[in-house]
C-alpha cells in the first residue's frame, strides 16, 4: 500500500504484519487492551446486565477479533465466544493464547462482509474497532444482522469522522513523528463514521439503535501527552501506558464513541 492509498484507506495488512504482538506488553497492539478495553467492555456488560440478560452459555460473536483481547473477557463470563478476523494471523494468535489461558473459544479466518456462519444463531454479535476499517459498511452491518437472532444485541465502538478525531487518532496518534503511538496507516479519516449516518445504516439492516456514548481519555489533553512523551522516552510501555489513558465512557461523541443496537423481530421492507 502507497502512502498515498494509506490516506484514503486504513491498511489492514498492518495486523497481520503484527499479529504476533496482542499480548505483548511492548506493542502498540497492547494499548488497545489495557487502555480501551476496560471502558467499553464494562459499558457492554453493563448494558447486558440492563437488559436482564443472562451471561452464562450466551453465544456471543465476535467480529474482527484481532487477537482475542475482546473475545477472552466475554468467555471469562462464561459465554459461548466465537471470534472471526479477516487476518488470519491474527487468529491463530488469539487462538494459541486461548489455550494457553483454558478458554475455549472458537476461532475462524474470514471476512465481515461475508460471515461463514448460520442465519440467527447468535445472541449478540460484537463489532470493535472494526467498523472504521472497511470499505463496505453496509455489507458488515448486514451480516451482523443476519447471524443475529429476532431480538438479539449488536455491540460496537468506533471513530467520528470529526476535526477532533483527525487531530488525536490521525495527526498526533499516527503521523507526527514525536507524538505518534499507532502504526502509520492504521486509521484513514475517511473511514471514520459520523453518529447520524450510522444510525441510518443500522436501521437499514434491521438493527435499531439504543444508546451511543462517548468513549475518552480520563486525563487531559496534556497529561495525555505527558504520558506520550514518557512512552516515547522509553520510560512506559504500552501497557502502563494504556492504563494511564485511563478511557472512560463519556457525553461527547466526537471522538471515539461506542453503544448498542437490538434486531428487530421482523425484517423490514
Amino acid at each position: 500500500m502507497t502512502k498515498t492509498d494509506r490516506k484514503t484507506s486504513a491498511d489492514n495488512s498492518i495486523y497481520d504484519t503484527h499479529a504476533a504482538d496482542w499480548w505483548n506488553e511492548d506493542s502498540f497492539l497492547h494499548t488497545l487492551k489495557t487502555g480501551i478495553n476496560p471502558a467499553r467492555f464494562g459499558y457492554f456488560r453493563s448494558i447486558l446486565d440492563q437488559l436482564g440478560i443472562n451471561l452464562a452459555s450466551l453465544r456471543v460473536l465476535d467480529v474482527g477479533c484481532g487477537g482475542g483481547i475482546l473475545s477472552e473477557e466475554f468467555a471469562r463470563l462464561g459465554c459461548n465466544v466465537t471470534g472471526v478476523d479477516i487476518s488470519s494471523a491474527s487468529v491463530n494468535t488469539a487462538s494459541r493464547h486461548a489455550q494457553q489461558e483454558n478458554l475455549k473459544i472458537s476461532y475462524l479466518a474470514a471476512s465481515g462482509e461475508t460471515l461463514p456462519l448460520q442465519q440467527a444463531s447468535f445472541d449478540v454479535v460484537v463489532c470493535c474497532d472494526v467498523l472504521e476499517h472497511v470499505e463496505d459498511l453496509n455489507q458488515v452491518l448486514a451480516e451482523a444482522a443476519r447471524v443475529l437472532k429476532p431480538g438479539g444485541i449488536y455491540l460496537f465502538d468506533t471513530i467520528n469522522r470529526s476535526l477532533q478525531s483527525y487531530i488525536e487518532t490521525i495527526l498526533v496518534a499516527q503521523e507526527i513523528p514525536f507524538t505518534r503511538f499507532f502504526a502509520p496507516g492504521t486509521h484513514a479519516w475517511r473511514q471514520f463514521i459520523r453518529p447520524a449516518e450510522l444510525t441510518i445504516l443500522l436501521g437499514r439492516n434491521n438493527l435499531q439503535l439504543q444508546q451511543l456514548a462517548g468513549l475518552q481519555p480520563g486525563i487531559s489533553p496534556l497529561a495525555t501527552l505527558r504520558e506520550i512523551l514518557r512512552l516515547k522516552l522509553g520510560k512506559i510501555n504500552h501497557a502502563t501506558f494504556g492504563h494511564r489513558l485511563k478511557f472512560q465512557r463519556a457525553g461527547s461523541l466526537n471522538g471515539s464513541y461506542m453503544g448498542y443496537a437490538g434486531r428487530t423481530l421482523f425484517t423490514q421492507p
